[in-house]
């Protein structure tokens, strides 16, 4: 463990105390430092919170109470963006807040008086101004829609008072909020605070204290809140917030007032013990794994009852791709069996012929993707391989996995269907059904269409799995059938992707057409329970992809060594998805680089494998902290860029490292 990269000491008077995640006040008082670190809180409703170390909002994602609304567009939406608390000591104000305007203008800035951040168990900043010190600490609330932000008087000399202004937004994460007349303004007394609704059909939001404020309304419009993140990827960036008025009230050393906002009315509700309650439910950030335990639990939700998995915040969705991935990793070394197959039928639930979701555009499922289907087979064999459990997979989803052979074989929608060979072919002209599916102008930026090279290696194996399935079921006759496939794959596979001259997989065959670039898709062939080549070959592909693709945060989606590669990924949209397959790190391929890796070498390789997967500790510190971001760039130091917090990338470190501590103790028995 690399604990000197991200472990920090605190000093507070004569105390010293120690956090895994931690900054110090030269960290926070520098912008470019504090203000590329992120926050993220969700709950089981996949709701958040989420905005910098220091609070300044960045994005048009940010905010403090950010939910779905799915009687609207199933999309999140942003209620409250912040809340600037104010310290007031003899009739002098010291306003907590930041937020960027033009002209690189920070505003009120209040980071000037931070002092310290920890992570753990929950966020917590401390401020201090002359004599007074004080701390904010923030958690979301898991079983319902609720931000509860905790100030606490460490320290004064003087009679103090607090006094805050919420800024509103009420608007999807996608647009933002401007001036306007037609805005609700009107606010509405309950008990210890106020309710209001600024728009229709929005329900009100209900902002309360545990203490009797005085709460005097001021309604009035910030203008020209800049989000830099916007700005950078090419979006409207400047918004207009909302604060109905201000809240005072009075606080003596030692105590603690806790702020709520929520849909429901929290008058009569004991908020000290509900925050608490939330602290104690947390998996302590107190080291590597735990912090991706943490983030696991983070995108998980509940929809009416069902379960399902969000794929990254913060803009991502429902992706079929990314939850068969990102779900053994996220849920069985937690041995969460209900809840992996409770994902599992919730999916299967969303079916439409023999395809998943890989996305939703509002309330629109988009079913076009050919290898979601097989990463079902994997991802329910990985099951297996964690619960020994045949019987339960085979009476839930033999149906389900025979309609998926059997559609692929005689063929289905986009042009997928069997060759004579028994290899798999997908995609008409300017389709884009692989994982690399970026678009410009209608077009794909990776064209894959044809017999893609872990489309085929997944379809071998999801074959060989149902096989097996087969034969433990007594059906001998349909596994007779899919063995003669099998073996006619063993025999194409090779002749038609291996480059023997050159020593790896072709990425995509399409009739002459052979893509020799030097791509991670080749991977799959050596981690795959069931592979359709020898092990020499995996030797050689792993060589191949350690030597141009393989960097400490993943491994590269193009070889520097190709005129087309992008190692750096950035700028509008049309840069970032020209990029964003031809040269950028994805980390959740790390997983199969280091299970074919140990499949290939066993007990000599783990030291290997185990360097890099602790070497992606030190992003716990980085963007968004305690957890892993979407890509990084191919070109070192490999910043991360995209989701600050993805479900696969975390997944697949969890799982690899739980493969290691198998391998591990399988030594430590046998000294």
């Amino acid at each position: 463990m690399i604990k000197c990269v991200i472990l920090h000491s605190i000093f507070q008077k004569n105390f010293i105390f120690m956090g895994y995640i931690a900054f110090n006040k030269h960290q926070l008082i520098n912008l470019e430092y504090s203000l590329s670190r992120e926050l993220l809180r969700t709950n089981s409703a996949g709701s958040y919170a989420s905005t910098t170390i220091i609070g300044c909002n960045t994005r048009k994602y940010h905010g403090l109470l950010v939910t779905r609304q799915p009687h609207i567009d199933h999309l999140h939406h942003v209620f409250l963006s912040n809340l600037d608390a104010t310290i007031i000591q003899r009739n002098a104000e010291f306003n907590l807040g930041i937020h960027k305007y033009q002209d690189n203008l920070y505003d009120p800035g209040g980071h000037k008086y931070a002092r310290e951040f920890v992570a753990d168990p929950i966020p917590k900043i401390t401020y201090r101004v002359g004599g007074v010190v004080l701390s904010v600490e923030m958690v979301f609330a898991d079983d319902e829609d609720r931000i509860l932000l905790r100030y606490t008087l460490l320290d004064a000399h003087s009679p103090t008072r607090l006094r805050f202004r919420p800024l509103l937004a009420f608007r999807s994460v996608h647009n933002l909020s401007k001036y306007n007349e037609t805005a609700n303004t009107k606010a509405i007394e309950v008990k210890n605070g106020i309710k209001i609704s600024m728009y229709k059909p929005y329900k009100p939001v209900y902002m309360q204290f545990s203490h009797k404020v005085t709460y005097t309304h001021q309604p009035q419009w910030y203008y020209g809140i800049e989000y830099t993140k916007e700005k950078t990827r090419g979006y409207d960036y400047k918004e207009d917030l909302f604060n109905p008025g201000y809240f005072e009230i009075p606080i003596k050393k030692g105590d603690s007032i806790i702020f709520s906002a929520g849909f429901e009315d929290a008058g009569n509700r004991r908020l000290n013990p509900l925050f608490d309650n939330e602290v104690n439910a947390r998996i302590p950030r107190d080291n590597f794994i735990n912090c991706l335990r943490n983030s696991a639990q983070q995108f998980i939700m509940e929809q009416k009852g069902k379960w399902e998995l969000v794929a990254g915040y913060h803009w991502f969705n429902i992706h079929g791709r990314d939850t068969f991935v990102a779900l053994p990793g996220l849920t069985l070394p937690e041995k969460e069996n209900d809840l992996f197959l409770g994902i599992i039928d919730s999916m299967v639930g969303m079916m439409k012929d023999v395809f998943f979701p890989v996305n939703r555009i509002e309330s629109e499922l988009i079913y076009n993707s050919v290898d979601t289907p097989l990463w079902l087979f994997w991802s329910l064999q990985q099951y297996v391989l964690y619960t020994g459990d045949y019987k339960t997979i085979w009476n839930k989803y033999n149906k389900v996995l025979q309609k998926i052979l059997e559609g692929f074989k005689n063929g289905t929608a986009y042009n997928i269907h069997m060759l004579d060979n028994g290899l798999l072919y997908a995609g008409y002209e300017n389709d884009a059904l692989t994982w690399m599916n970026a678009r410009i102008d209608d077009k794909p930026v990776v064209d894959r269409n044809g017999l893609a090279v872990e489309v085929n290696a997944l379809w071998y194996n999801a074959i060989l799995f149902y096989a097996e399935l087969l034969e433990k079921n007594g059906v001998t006759k349909s596994t007779k059938d899919w063995l003669k496939i099998v073996e006619k794959i063993e025999f194409s596979f090779t002749d038609t992707f291996w480059d023997e001259k050159e020593g790896y997989l072709a990425d995509v065959v399409r009739g002459d057409y052979r893509d020799k670039a030097v791509r991670p898709n080749q991977v799959f062939a050596t981690s795959l329970p069931f592979s359709p080549i020898s092990d020499d070959l995996k030797y050689l592909i792993l060589h191949k992809i350690e030597k141009e693709l393989l960097t400490p945060r993943g491994l590269r989606t193009l070889s520097p060594k190709n005129p087309d590669y992008q190692g750096v990924y950035g700028g509008n949209i049309d840069q970032r998805d020209r990029s964003y397959h031809q040269g950028s790190v994805f980390p959740w391929l790390l997983g199969h680089f280091a299970e074919g890796y140990l499949r290939l070498h066993g007990q000599s390789g783990y030291g290997f494998i185990r360097r890099l997967i602790d070497g992606m500790e030190a992003e716990m510190t980085e963007g968004g902290i305690g957890t892993i971001s979407e890509l990084y760039y191919g070109t070192p130091p490999h910043r991360g860029k995209g989701a600050i917090s993805q479900a696969w990338s975390v997944a697949e470190i969890l799982r690899i490292n739980d493969l290691l501590n198998k391998y591990q103790n399988n030594t430590d028995q046998n000294k």
